[in-house]
Protein backbone atom coordinates (compact mmCIF):
# COMPACT_ATOMS: atom_id res chain seq x y z
CA UNK A 1 0.00 0.00 0.00
CA UNK A 2 1.25 3.50 -0.83
CA UNK A 3 1.96 5.97 1.97
CA UNK A 4 -0.67 8.60 2.72
CA UNK A 5 0.53 12.15 2.11
CA UNK A 6 1.11 13.94 5.42
CA UNK A 7 0.27 17.60 5.92
CA UNK A 8 -2.01 17.64 2.90
CA UNK A 9 -4.73 20.30 2.77
CA UNK A 10 -7.76 19.94 0.53
CA UNK A 11 -8.71 22.86 -1.76
CA UNK A 12 -11.67 25.13 -1.06
CA UNK A 13 -13.64 23.30 -3.74
CA UNK A 14 -13.01 19.79 -4.94
CA UNK A 15 -11.96 18.81 -8.43
CA UNK A 16 -13.65 16.25 -10.65
CA UNK A 17 -10.96 14.18 -12.35
CA UNK A 18 -12.23 12.24 -15.36
CA UNK A 19 -10.07 9.22 -16.23
CA UNK A 20 -10.36 7.32 -19.51
CA UNK A 21 -8.35 4.69 -21.31
CA UNK A 22 -8.73 1.28 -22.93
CA UNK A 23 -9.40 -1.88 -20.96
CA UNK A 24 -6.19 -3.47 -19.70
CA UNK A 25 -4.18 -0.24 -19.68
CA UNK A 26 -3.93 -0.06 -15.87
CA UNK A 27 -6.41 2.68 -14.96
CA UNK A 28 -7.66 0.86 -11.87
CA UNK A 29 -4.14 0.44 -10.50
CA UNK A 30 -3.35 4.15 -10.93
CA UNK A 31 -6.67 5.25 -9.45
CA UNK A 32 -6.36 2.90 -6.48
CA UNK A 33 -2.84 4.10 -5.72
CA UNK A 34 -3.94 7.75 -5.75
CA UNK A 35 -6.96 7.05 -3.53
CA UNK A 36 -4.61 5.47 -0.99
CA UNK A 37 -2.25 8.46 -0.97
CA UNK A 38 -4.35 11.62 -1.29
CA UNK A 39 -6.73 12.46 1.58
CA UNK A 40 -10.04 14.01 0.60
CA UNK A 41 -10.31 12.33 -2.77
CA UNK A 42 -12.76 9.52 -3.54
CA UNK A 43 -14.02 7.35 -6.36
CA UNK A 44 -17.37 8.12 -7.96
CA UNK A 45 -20.16 5.59 -7.30
CA UNK A 46 -22.25 5.10 -10.43
CA UNK A 47 -25.91 4.18 -10.70
CA UNK A 48 -26.85 1.11 -12.72
CA UNK A 49 -29.86 -0.93 -13.70
CA UNK A 50 -27.99 -4.24 -13.61
CA UNK A 51 -28.59 -6.52 -10.61
CA UNK A 52 -25.97 -6.65 -7.84
CA UNK A 53 -23.29 -9.32 -8.11
CA UNK A 54 -22.39 -11.46 -5.08
CA UNK A 55 -20.67 -9.28 -2.47
CA UNK A 56 -21.64 -5.94 -4.03
CA UNK A 57 -23.31 -3.39 -1.76
CA UNK A 58 -25.84 -0.76 -2.74
CA UNK A 59 -24.41 2.73 -2.34
CA UNK A 60 -20.86 1.40 -2.09
CA UNK A 61 -20.11 -0.47 -5.30
CA UNK A 62 -23.04 1.01 -7.23
CA UNK A 63 -26.39 2.67 -6.68
CA UNK A 64 -28.66 -0.14 -7.88
CA UNK A 65 -31.92 1.22 -9.31
CA UNK A 66 -34.81 -0.14 -11.32
CA UNK A 67 -34.81 0.69 -15.03
CA UNK A 68 -37.97 2.83 -14.87
CA UNK A 69 -36.44 4.86 -12.03
CA UNK A 70 -33.20 5.30 -13.97
CA UNK A 71 -35.08 6.43 -17.07
CA UNK A 72 -37.10 8.92 -15.00
CA UNK A 73 -33.89 10.37 -13.54
CA UNK A 74 -32.39 10.53 -17.01
CA UNK A 75 -35.41 12.43 -18.36
CA UNK A 76 -35.12 14.96 -15.51
CA UNK A 77 -31.46 15.69 -16.28
CA UNK A 78 -30.20 14.08 -13.08
CA UNK A 79 -27.16 12.44 -14.70
CA UNK A 80 -23.80 14.05 -15.35
CA UNK A 81 -23.12 11.29 -17.89
CA UNK A 82 -24.71 7.99 -18.83
CA UNK A 83 -24.18 5.02 -21.12
CA UNK A 84 -25.69 1.71 -22.16
CA UNK A 85 -23.39 -1.27 -21.53
CA UNK A 86 -24.57 -4.78 -22.46
CA UNK A 87 -28.24 -3.72 -22.26
CA UNK A 88 -27.84 -2.19 -18.79
CA UNK A 89 -27.86 1.54 -18.04
CA UNK A 90 -25.01 3.19 -16.14
CA UNK A 91 -24.67 6.80 -15.08
CA UNK A 92 -23.09 9.33 -12.73
CA UNK A 93 -25.58 11.35 -10.69
CA UNK A 94 -25.00 15.10 -10.95
CA UNK A 95 -26.32 16.30 -7.56
CA UNK A 96 -24.14 14.18 -5.23
CA UNK A 97 -21.16 14.95 -7.45
CA UNK A 98 -21.70 18.70 -7.14
CA UNK A 99 -22.34 18.45 -3.40
CA UNK A 100 -19.07 16.61 -2.84
CA UNK A 101 -17.12 19.16 -4.89
CA UNK A 102 -18.75 22.07 -3.04
CA UNK A 103 -17.63 20.51 0.25
CA UNK A 104 -14.00 20.39 -0.91
CA UNK A 105 -13.97 16.69 -1.71
CA UNK A 106 -12.43 15.69 -5.03
CA UNK A 107 -13.66 12.80 -7.16
CA UNK A 108 -12.08 10.36 -9.59
CA UNK A 109 -14.49 9.26 -12.32
CA UNK A 110 -13.57 6.39 -14.65
CA UNK A 111 -15.58 6.64 -17.89
CA UNK A 112 -15.04 6.03 -21.59
CA UNK A 113 -14.43 8.81 -24.09
CA UNK A 114 -18.14 9.29 -24.79
CA UNK A 115 -18.93 9.69 -21.12
CA UNK A 116 -16.00 12.07 -20.75
CA UNK A 117 -17.40 14.22 -23.56
CA UNK A 118 -20.73 14.46 -21.70
CA UNK A 119 -18.94 15.50 -18.50
CA UNK A 120 -16.83 18.05 -20.36
CA UNK A 121 -20.01 19.69 -21.65
CA UNK A 122 -21.87 19.76 -18.31
CA UNK A 123 -18.92 20.53 -16.01
CA UNK A 124 -16.36 22.53 -17.99
CA UNK A 125 -14.10 22.83 -14.93
CA UNK A 126 -13.46 19.09 -14.78
CA UNK A 127 -9.92 17.83 -15.40
CA UNK A 128 -9.51 15.02 -17.95
CA UNK A 129 -6.72 12.43 -17.97
CA UNK A 130 -6.18 9.75 -20.58
CA UNK A 131 -4.21 6.64 -19.65
CA UNK A 132 -2.66 5.04 -22.73
CA UNK A 133 -0.46 2.05 -23.48
CA UNK A 134 2.89 2.67 -25.22
CA UNK A 135 1.34 1.01 -28.31
CA UNK A 136 -1.65 -1.07 -29.35
CA UNK A 137 0.66 -4.06 -29.79
CA UNK A 138 1.73 -3.82 -26.14
CA UNK A 139 -1.90 -3.50 -25.03
CA UNK A 140 -2.88 -6.63 -26.98
CA UNK A 141 0.03 -8.52 -25.43
CA UNK A 142 -1.11 -7.49 -21.94
CA UNK A 143 -4.70 -8.55 -22.63
CA UNK A 144 -3.57 -11.94 -23.89
CA UNK A 145 -1.18 -12.46 -20.97
CA UNK A 146 -4.08 -12.14 -18.51
CA UNK A 147 -5.54 -15.35 -19.89
CA UNK A 148 -9.07 -14.38 -18.87
CA UNK A 149 -10.61 -13.27 -22.17
CA UNK A 150 -11.69 -15.22 -25.22
CA UNK A 151 -10.38 -14.33 -28.66
CA UNK A 152 -13.64 -12.56 -29.57
CA UNK A 153 -13.51 -10.45 -26.39
CA UNK A 154 -9.88 -9.49 -27.04
CA UNK A 155 -10.78 -8.46 -30.59
CA UNK A 156 -13.66 -6.35 -29.30
CA UNK A 157 -11.46 -4.72 -26.64
CA UNK A 158 -8.81 -3.88 -29.23
CA UNK A 159 -11.41 -2.34 -31.54
CA UNK A 160 -12.71 -0.22 -28.67
CA UNK A 161 -9.13 0.73 -27.72
CA UNK A 162 -8.47 2.12 -31.19
CA UNK A 163 -11.63 4.22 -30.94
CA UNK A 164 -10.66 5.56 -27.52
CA UNK A 165 -7.09 6.39 -28.55
CA UNK A 166 -8.44 8.56 -31.37
CA UNK A 167 -9.91 10.91 -28.72
CA UNK A 168 -6.67 11.59 -26.80
CA UNK A 169 -6.31 15.15 -28.14
CA UNK A 170 -9.50 16.21 -26.34
CA UNK A 171 -7.97 15.42 -22.93
CA UNK A 172 -5.98 17.74 -20.67
CA UNK A 173 -3.31 15.20 -19.75
CA UNK A 174 -1.82 12.03 -21.17
CA UNK A 175 -0.34 9.33 -18.93
CA UNK A 176 1.50 6.58 -20.82
CA UNK A 177 1.63 3.40 -18.77
CA UNK A 178 4.81 1.82 -20.07
CA UNK A 179 6.55 1.61 -16.70
CA UNK A 180 4.08 1.38 -13.80
CA UNK A 181 6.16 3.34 -11.28
CA UNK A 182 6.59 6.21 -13.76
CA UNK A 183 2.88 6.15 -14.63
CA UNK A 184 1.97 6.24 -10.94
CA UNK A 185 4.23 9.24 -10.31
CA UNK A 186 2.88 11.05 -13.37
CA UNK A 187 -0.75 10.37 -12.48
CA UNK A 188 -0.31 11.45 -8.87
CA UNK A 189 1.67 14.52 -9.90
CA UNK A 190 -1.14 15.69 -12.17
CA UNK A 191 -3.70 15.34 -9.38
CA UNK A 192 -1.56 17.22 -6.86
CA UNK A 193 -0.69 19.99 -9.29
CA UNK A 194 -4.34 20.59 -10.18
CA UNK A 195 -5.41 20.49 -6.53
CA UNK A 196 -2.66 23.00 -5.66
CA UNK A 197 -3.68 25.69 -8.15
CA UNK A 198 -3.99 29.05 -6.39
CA UNK A 199 -7.51 29.68 -7.70
CA UNK A 200 -8.64 26.54 -5.86
CA UNK A 201 -7.07 27.67 -2.57
CA UNK A 202 -8.35 31.20 -2.08
CA UNK A 203 -8.78 30.89 1.69
CA UNK A 204 -5.22 29.62 2.20
CA UNK A 205 -3.82 32.24 -0.17
CA UNK A 206 -5.62 34.98 1.78
CA UNK A 207 -4.46 33.67 5.17
CA UNK A 208 -0.84 33.41 4.08
CA UNK A 209 -0.96 36.87 2.51
CA UNK A 210 -2.28 38.38 5.74
CA UNK A 211 0.46 36.70 7.77
CA UNK A 212 3.17 38.51 5.80
CA UNK A 213 5.26 41.46 7.05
Amino acid sequence: MSAVLSGWRAPDRGVLFVVSGPSGVGKSTLVRSSLEQVPGIGFSTSATTRPPRPGERDGVDYHFVQRDRFEALLSSGAFLEHAVVYDHLYGTLLQPTQEALDQGRSILLDVDVRGAAQVRQRLPGSVHLFVAPPSLAVLEQRLRSRGTDSESIIERRMSMAAEQLSAIASYDYLVVNEDLSTARATFLGILLAELSRTERRGSLVERLALSGP
